[in-house]
């Protein structure tokens, strides 16, 4: 499913239009996002958390030449599914 999919499934199980469905599924990343951004984390109960890691920095090697390079730690948004979701999708 992509988002267009996503946008045309809340259009037709919430009786909007496509550009109001849209808005919506819009509205939904956006807030997600702002939230993850401000550090905190997105908590939809029964379907998953939202929250941000921070990865240390770390030495890799690059493949084509073996030279060893820093990899700069980071933020890395991370998703944990909820018991519904885990459910739903094992059954």
């Amino acid at each position: 499913m992509n988002k267009q999919d996503l946008v045309k499934a809340v259009a037709n199980d919430a009786g909007l239009s496509r550009a109001s469905a849209e808005q919506a599924v819009d509205s939904v990343f956006e807030s997600i996002t702002s939230s993850l951004a401000g550090g905190g984390e997105a908590r939809l109960v029964g379907f998953g958390t939202f929250s941000v890691v921070n990865r240390k920095a770390t030495e890799g090697r690059n493949p084509r030449t073996g030279e060893k390079i820093q990899i700069k730690a980071s933020k890395q948004p991370k998703f944990k599914a909820g018991k519904s979701l885990k459910d739903s999708v094992n059954n």
